[in-house]
């Protein structure tokens, strides 16, 4: 009876022991976590301006692609219609008709209003996309510190070695790599 009395203490010990260095490592493990959150927003944002670095500049180039397409046809047809010297004949009236009406036909093609309303919806979906990605962040942020700034919690980080790390939020002042000048 009296071995049955110490093994139960004895695994009740033990058991406490276990119980404990398991509920100090998922302070730990939580920490790692938030760490790793933080990380992923981080790299989320990094994502989102990259799709900017790149997209702006290759809409920009369209634009003023369609642009040089459609000054160039309108400069074509000017052309046509003013080098007449007053003798207009039949034939440069109809290659002058043609002309003005293939234009008329393409011109939902040549069109640069679209353009510019498909870059600005871009850049809209784009800049939106980043300050949420931003605003998860700083979510991310504000969990991790908060957690790991807890006198409790940081106790036991502290006991299992645990180096807590200081994230700072971002703030929102205006890029200094913003694109600029795009349609120079």
């Amino acid at each position: 009876m009296k071995w049955k009395g110490i093994l139960i203490g004895i695994g009740a010990v033990v058991a406490i022991i276990v119980m404990a260095i398991v509920g100090i490592n998922s302070f730990t493990a939580t920490a790692i976590g938030y760490y790793e959150k933080v990380t992923e927003a981080r790299s989320a944002i990094k994502v989102q301006e990259k799709k900017r670095a790149d997209l702006y500049p290759t809409l920009a180039d369209a634009i003023k692609s369609c642009d040089k397409v459609m000054y160039n046809t309108l400069v074509d047809t000017v052309k046509a219609r003013t080098e007449q010297d007053g003798t207009i004949s039949d034939e440069t009236v109809n290659e002058i008709n043609e002309f003005v009406n293939v234009v008329v036909e393409r011109y939902p093609e040549l069109t640069h209003q679209d353009n510019y309303e498909q870059f600005m919806k871009e850049s809209a979906i784009t800049e939106n996309k980043i300050a949420e990605t931003r605003e998860a962040y700083n979510k991310t942020v504000s969990r991790y510190n908060t957690y790991t700034k807890n006198p409790i919690n940081k106790f036991f980080l502290s006991l299992t070695g645990y180096e807590i790390e200081e994230f700072q939020k971002l703030d929102y002042d205006v890029s200094q790599d913003a694109p600029k000048n795009l349609f120079d």
